[in-house]
């Protein structure tokens, strides 16, 4: 498989100020196969040691001295390790979190030699602990599921995704083309880009098997808060999880869950799942300028799902092996489409950041939400999602009109276009913009076709 943050690795290992790299994200979403992919292909030897698995070699770190470490692990491991060609990877170290302290001393002492650490639940190991991350001597990368891109290479269409990248408003789309795509689409939203669920569907199509390991996923997630997150009620988990696939595209509420469940309760709850990747928050942004996180009413936000497999999992589609994807009927069409959208916007700020992702609701008065904002160099960008071909626009007209921009984005499953919007709001107010239309599965494009639509580089 490809990743693409594995040019950002090469990247990392080839700089002239490298610092020990912690790689965040949730439970097998590929951060271990990317380091031994690393590694591989930069020739490397690789030193793994999987501190979940082997919890008693930590102590081989019971020095702050790189050089004595390393000849505790030559001695444990029987190996010799040699720095400048050798890749030091600490596998699950939330298992230990008072290795952090450690790898600072690698970046001041023995800055030959590529130190990784990965792990799921960080936040949850180090609230535990009395050790902190050392900041300024490691840097971060943040791992996303696998994205739809990643998803078209995987499954041999190295081709097509080289023609999508050059579709472009002015050239027409063989109807085609859009029509595999949208069935690549398809099968996304129900495989999602769970590395080992993808693999499954690559090599036997069957469906049921991938929804068992989605399945499957999910109980290590529950495990997993018990073994580093404390006692919480695995009945309310389980509520929580199914109610965020329930209300995605709407605010989430928090009596929807359980309206018997104090409030408290159930957002703490939640803050846990986000805490662990399992699930991110889509705050509310006012839209009335950069950052757009500056003014935002924490009560408004919705909810995603770490990866839009988990939908399918947690609402039982696509039981039959037998259905293929094009066949069977999304109980929530467009909350699949906001999560698909979602998923993708987020893997386009990775993996240097921790992704964020914004929309707009107005808060008193007259109703209106659009269902992202995004930030694209200097401009503010609402973007609007329908799942099909047709949709209202009501709210992107009344919030073109009162922010006075004059660029937004659609997502639908029509092709790429772009047009002149002149109309009114609904109280008569004239607005006019210019509307970048884009079909769903070009959604990790978005940058570069919106410089094409605005006609030069946006800085």
């Amino acid at each position: 498989m490809i990743r693409f943050a594995s040019g950002k690795l090469d990247k990392w290992f080839k700089g002239p100020n490298r610092k020990p790299l912690v790689i965040r994200g949730a439970r097998q979403v590929g951060k271990t196969w990317l380091v031994r992919d690393f590694a591989d292909r930069n020739k490397l030897k690789l030193i793994e040691l999987n501190l979940e698995k082997y919890p008693n070699l930590a102590d081989l770190f019971s020095e702050n001295n790189p050089l004595e470490i390393i000849k505790n692990i030559e001695a444990a491991l029987i190996i010799k390790i040699f720095p400048e060609s050798s890749c030091l990877f600490l596998d699950e170290i939330q298992a230990a979190p008072e290795l952090f302290s450690k790898l600072r001393w690698f970046k001041e002492d023995m800055p030959e030699l590529p130190v990784i650490a990965a792990g799921s639940l960080l936040e949850f190991a180090l609230n535990k602990s009395q050790y902190s991350m050392p900041v300024g001597r490691v840097i971060y990368f943040y791992l996303e599921p696998m994205s739809f891109f990643e998803f078209v290479l995987a499954s041999g269409n190295e081709v097509l995704y080289q023609k999508m990248l050059s579709f472009v408003p002015e050239k027409i789309m063989p109807q085609t083309l859009h029509a595999g795509c949208i069935d690549l689409y398809q099968q996304y939203c129900l495989i999602g880009g769970m590395p080992e669920t993808v693999q499954i569907w690559l090599d036997s199509k069957d469906m049921r098997t991938c929804i068992k390991i989605q399945q499957d996923l999910l109980a290590t997630y529950r495990d997993d808060f018990h073994k580093y997150g404390g006692e919480m009620d695995a009945r309310l988990l389980n509520r929580i999880l199914l109610s965020v696939t329930e209300q995605l595209g709407n605010k989430f509420v928090y009596s929807i869950v359980d309206p018997n469940i104090q409030t408290i309760v159930i957002k703490k709850a939640l803050m846990l799942l986000s805490q662990a990747k399992v699930c991110s928050r889509v705050a509310h942004t006012s839209g009335n300028g950069l950052p757009l996180g500056a003014q935002s009413n924490e009560k408004f936000f919705k909810t995603l799902m770490i990866d839009i497999g988990f939908i399918s999992a947690q609402l039982g589609l696509a039981s039959d092996k037998r259905l293929k994807p094009d066949k069977i009927i999304f109980s929530n069409k467009g909350g699949v489409a906001e999560q698909f959208i979602g998923q993708q916007l987020r893997a386009t700020q990775g993996p240097e950041t921790d992704p964020q992702l914004f929309y707009w609701q107005r808060i008193g008065g007259r109703l209106g939400e659009i269902d992202y904002i995004i930030q694209h160099g200097n401009n503010i960008i609402p973007i609007e999602v329908k799942s099909g071909a047709a949709g209202s626009m009501k709210s992107l007209h009344m919030f073109m009109a009162e922010k006075k921009l004059s660029f937004a984005v659609r997502f639908d499953a029509n092709p790429l276009s772009i047009e002149a919007i002149n109309v009114k709001t609904t109280l008569g107010e004239p607005v006019k913009y210019r509307l970048l239309s884009i079909p769903l599965y070009l959604a990790e494009n978005i940058g570069a076709l919106i410089d094409n639509a605005m006609g030069e580089q946006v800085v």
